[in-house]
């Protein structure tokens, strides 16, 4: 007796769509949650790299009975520039940090342009590295060249001095432009003992984010210090008003700014447009700080103003409530 096999029923060309489309959506509801854990995972490891640079400042000053200095360098009063050789904190802590082969390395008597520190200065530190961020492992430091020809035309040249590794962590300065004397706790052969930091150790900014976003793309940070005779450039965004005017949109900015960065100018944490020696990270409108006493805070863009310039001071006196920000 013949008997006929059923044949399986297939899908139609709708029931098939219809499974694309639930598919889609599910997978459109999935990856944001998705990215949302990676960058919860990449923020958590910033803060942990903070941590451990906290540790590693108080580790230093226990050591030293000081910080460490922002960036040592010598002075000409008849360039009025610094000399070197620019090392900054960063290079400093590196024993701390599980990298004294790295701190060996260093020749710290010659600058770090130099020939002899080209091998050194190139080696990247992971906890120096935002995951978050894209700053790259190693970039190029420049100078600026202005001619001017017979006819009054001025010509800007961009010239390089030497490639370094990056990094995405400077030292807090305090308010206004990087360099000698600042009212922070990093500034140029500084070496801040924690007695003289009477606004506090837990209302005073040690470390802050530095995003290589920062005026749109020109935010460079590097561990190694201030690269001699190397400058960084601001352009267009919320341009320092205290710049001189400059014939390409631009203003420079001290070589000090690659290892630190200062608050002031109208501009908080987060703010893309800012100077390039401020500081911008990559998670949402703000940045995370290291404090004096340890802890790490993510401050927001929308902090008043002036409280975010009293928390990079270090003596001014400013009183700063625990729950303000």
């Amino acid at each position: 007796m013949y008997t006929r096999q059923r044949r399986a029923k297939a899908f139609t060309l709708i029931e098939l769509l219809v499974v694309v489309a639930i598919i889609s959506v599910l997978i459109s509801l999935l990856l944001p949650a998705v990215q949302y854990a990676r960058e919860a995972a990449r923020r958590a490891q910033c803060t942990n790299n903070l941590k451990q640079i906290g540790l590693a400042v108080h580790n230093y000053a226990d050591a030293h009975e000081c910080l460490a200095p922002g960036y040592v360098s010598l002075w000409d009063d008849r360039l009025q520039s610094d000399t070197g050789a620019g090392w900054g904190w960063a290079s400093f802590l590196l024993p701390y940090v599980e990298q004294g082969e790295l701190y060996q390395s260093i020749n710290f008597d010659c600058n770090i342009e130099w020939e002899e520190n080209r091998t050194t200065r190139l080696r990247g530190v992971g906890g120096y590295f935002c995951p978050s961020d894209d700053m790259p492992s190693i970039w190029m430091s420049t100078r600026e060249g202005q001619f001017t020809t017979q006819d009054g035309t001025v010509f800007h040249n961009i010239f390089p001095i030497a490639q370094t590794a990056g990094a995405n962590y400077v030292g807090v300065y305090g308010i206004g432009e990087p360099g000698v004397d600042g009212d922070g706790v990093f500034f140029r052969n500084s070496r801040i003992k924690f007695q003289e930091i009477s606004d506090g150790l837990s209302q005073t900014a040690f470390v802050g984010e530095r995003s290589r976003r920062l005026n749109y793309g020109r935010g460079f940070a590097t561990w190694t210090g201030s690269i001699t005779p190397a400058a960084l450039y601001s352009c267009g965004g919320n341009v320092d008003p205290d710049a001189p005017p400059s014939n390409n949109g631009c203003h420079r900015e001290d070589a000090c700014g690659m290892v630190l960065g200062h608050t002031g100018e109208g501009n908080g944490p987060g703010a893309l447009g800012g100077d390039v020696n401020q500081f911008l990270s990559e998670h949402a409108q703000g940045c995370n700080f290291l404090f004096g006493d340890g802890h790490v805070r993510f401050i927001s863009g929308s902090i008043d103003y002036h409280l975010y310039k009293a928390l990079s001071t270090r003596s001014k006196g400013e009183s700063v409530a625990g729950d303000a920000f």
